[in-house]
């Protein structure tokens, strides 16, 4: 009797039942479920500084802020996403009932892992840039103050930069 291969493409469906069920957290691309690594201590400083320092700026304007647990969906690209911070203005859409999975983010914001950093500056701002609502990319570096901010403006995204404090 031969042993059941482990399963190696992943319906959306499939995903969804699997990560709402999970201890931990995954991310879903290209048919593919992807463990993401735990955070560094600095990783969780700065994202609650930002989270904190965003909600108090949003709290009287018609926006939210989420930190790392929000499920964000590209869906053009059939992909999912925990950015560590997100923010939507307006009416937030999500994909279900559940309502843990954000289908209209304005800004997202990552901060730079070693073991993430290629990623989120490629292929995952690739998958992001799908999202139709999507204004304002940020990635913030945990080691030193920088901070890029990526603004679409039509169908060009901007890059500028903040360097030093």
């Amino acid at each position: 009797m031969s042993a059941l291969l482990p399963k190696t493409h992943y319906t959306v469906e499939d995903y969804l039942t699997l990560e709402r069920s999970a201890s931990y957290k995954s991310e879903y691309r290209d048919v593919q479920i992807y463990a993401m690594n735990s955070t560094s201590r600095k990783h969780n400083l700065v994202s609650g500084n930002i989270y904190r320092e965003l909600s108090l700026q949003l709290k009287k304007r018609p926006c939210e802020a989420y930190i790392k647990d929000m499920r964000v969906k590209a869906a053009e690209a059939s992909s999912y996403h925990y950015p560590d911070v997100a923010v939507v203005c307006g009416t937030p859409q999500f994909e279900d009932a559940q309502v843990d999975t954000l289908l209209n983010p304005t800004l997202l914001i990552e901060v730079l892992s070693p073991s993430t950093e290629a990623y989120d500056r490629g292929s995952k701002f690739a998958l992001y840039r799908k999202i139709a609502s999507l204004r304002e990319y940020l990635l913030v570096a945990q080691d030193q103050p920088n901070i890029e901010r990526y603004v679409r403006q039509g169908d060009v995204w901007i890059l500028s930069e903040a360097v030093g404090l």
